[in-house]
């Protein structure tokens, strides 16, 4: 069953890396059954969110064919997921962001209800995906309230999410029954992969 969109939250999607291990290809727009990977997101994100935003520092235009804003990191050169984040936190105008790599198709639709109902329960300010054996902290549903608390860290060369996440508070959701959730692509035997799960599904 599909959740309900939360208009509280704007899903910023996370594709600002340089996929150094990729040779330098784009993870979220890698084809993969004739569809890119940040198709698989937004089609998997739009039902369960207010907003999308999409964060990426290169093929600006083809992000922006998606029909979604499309916003550079605000600082640094590639410094990483928090600053995808920094900056979706900077441009949402809801109270909450939740961030998610552009490489994971396998989002399920009960995502942001299970991680916004963790949230809500624990009182917390930041909720982390957790697999069942390790969080998966670019798996985020974030309070916007904490911009400066990332950007001061930031500045201070802070680059590690775990060590700025647990500066605050925060609360796991449990995903343990949704791992296909955190398969991504880093290399090309993980398309390969990818594309043998897609075809059991």
């Amino acid at each position: 069953m599909t959740t309900p969109a939360y208009s509280q939250i704007t899903a910023v999607i996370l594709a600002g890396g340089k996929a150094r291990r990729l040779d330098g290809e784009d993870n979220g727009l890698i084809k993969l059954l004739d569809r890119t990977l940040i198709d698989y997101i937004i089609s998997a994100l739009k039902p369960q969110v207010g907003k999308i935003i999409i964060n990426a520092n290169r093929n600006i235009e083809h992000y922006q064919s998606y029909g979604f804003p499309v916003i550079a990191d605000m600082m640094g050169d590639y410094f990483g997921p928090l600053a995808g984040m920094a900056t979706g936190m900077k441009n949402a105008d809801t109270p909450y962001i939740l961030a998610v790599p552009c490489d994971s198709p396998f989002i399920p639709s009960t995502l942001v209800s299970t991680m916004f109902n963790t949230l809500t329960e624990n009182q917390a300010e930041i909720c982390v995906a957790h697999d069942g054996n390790r969080m998966q902290p670019v798996f985020a549903l974030i309070s916007c309230k904490l911009l400066p608390s990332l950007l001061t860290y930031i500045d201070e060369g802070g680059r590690k999410i775990d060590n700025w996440y647990v500066t605050h508070k925060l609360a796991l959701a449990d995903l343990s029954d949704s791992p296909d959730t955190f398969m991504n692509l880093n290399t090309p035997a993980d398309k390969i992969a990818l594309e043998t799960r897609m075809a059991e599904l």
